[in-house]
């Protein structure tokens, strides 16, 4: 295995010392134009890179945020992740990526690993229903901005969607088109957007004179398409099966949809589907999908630029306020949902 060329290498070779090459690389104008091309060619010619990571060490700035989401897998946390690093570029940073699959043990060791890298800070989607990962975490003394997430019992920036005002529109639209009995394929019960959206299904079946009964809720392990299926398994068993469904996210709608046309079930005259997040798939499915929209490059965008003021507060010694944005969903309505009742 080849060793690696440090600073020292390039002194030896230039014939200068190392406080020479340092400044070459830090503070050109403060060389020699001679002895600077001297060691630019000496850096040149063996291949010297810096080592970054023992600079920002030194410098106690990072130029990496950290984004910890539930699933790369899902478009919508994509999303997330263009808005976040489009803001981060900006400002001269990078944005290092990792994916907890919502698990509690990885979300702590992901964070673990943000702390011993000491990024700039951390947008995170937490996972972990305890709250452990986050009061470990607060230790090391990183900001960080909660993604997707109210910041409830925190005194945390966070960046959401509200999830209950969503919840009701789908099911809403749904009641409007004459459904009285709603399934709700609802996905790990201790998120809190599983609950939420679950809670405005509920507020808008009230509004309409239906009782919590209306609402028949299939929980899922978790929000991909393959729990979607399986989800439209079981709807499929019920004898008294309801005549819409309302998903948690549209990966597990994906997943009904393609339950219900491997079952010879007509959508959406013999089933409605509304999904959430209003995924790029969702209006190229085979039957385009009805969803719930999150504003998704925008909350990354609005969550790292609270990380960047935070942090920036913390250099200029300047006072920096938490903030809690909560963003609006809009319903986009498509094929699946509109049959005549």
């Amino acid at each position: 295995m080849a060793q690696s060329v440090g600073i020292k290498d390039v002194a030896r070779a230039a014939g200068v010392s190392v406080g020479t090459v340092s400044n070459v690389i830090n503070r050109p104008d403060s060389v020699a134009t001679e002895t600077r091309a001297r060691v630019l060619s000496a850096i040149d010619r063996l291949g010297y890179v810096r080592s970054e990571s023992a600079r920002q060490l030194r410098a106690g700035r990072s130029r990496i945020m950290g984004l910890l989401v539930l699933d790369m897998g899902n478009p919508f946390f994509v999303d997330v992740a263009r808005g976040a690093e489009r803001a981060a570029r900006e400002d001269g940073l990078g944005v290092m990526v990792c994916n907890s699959a919502q698990s509690a043990s990885e979300e702590a060791e992901y964070l673990s690993l943000f702390a011993e890298q000491r990024v700039r800070g951390v947008l995170l989607t937490p996972t972990d229903a305890s709250g452990r990962s986050i009061d470990a975490f607060r230790r090391h003394g990183i900001p960080f901005v909660l993604v997707d997430r109210v910041a409830e019992g925190t005194t945390e920036c966070s960046v959401s969607v509200d999830d209950v005002a969503g919840g009701a529109l789908a099911v809403r639209h749904l009641v409007d088109a004459g459904h009285r009995s709603i399934a709700y394929v609802s996905g790990p019960p201790g998120l809190n957007q599983v609950r939420d959206r679950r809670t405005g299904a509920l507020n808008a079946l009230a509004e309409a004179g239906l009782g919590p009964e209306s609402l028949r809720e299939l929980p899922t392990e978790r929000l991909d398409v393959a729990a979607g299926r399986d989800a439209g398994a079981r709807l499929l068993g019920l004898a008294d099966r309801p005549t819409a469904v309302f998903c948690a996210n549209d990966l597990l709608a994906l997943g009904v949809l393609q339950a219900m046309y491997a079952a010879g079930i007509t959508v959406p005259d013999d089933l409605a589907i509304v999904g959430y997040d209003d995924i790029e798939f969702a209006a190229a499915a085979a039957v385009p999908l009805t969803s719930v929209r999150q504003p998704a490059v925008t909350m990354g965008a609005l969550a790292a630029e609270l990380l960047l003021e935070e942090t920036e507060a913390e250099t200029t010694g300047k006072r920096h306020e938490h903030r809690r944005v909560v963003l609006q969903p809009e319903l986009v309505v498509r094929r699946s949902s509109l049959a005549a009742r």
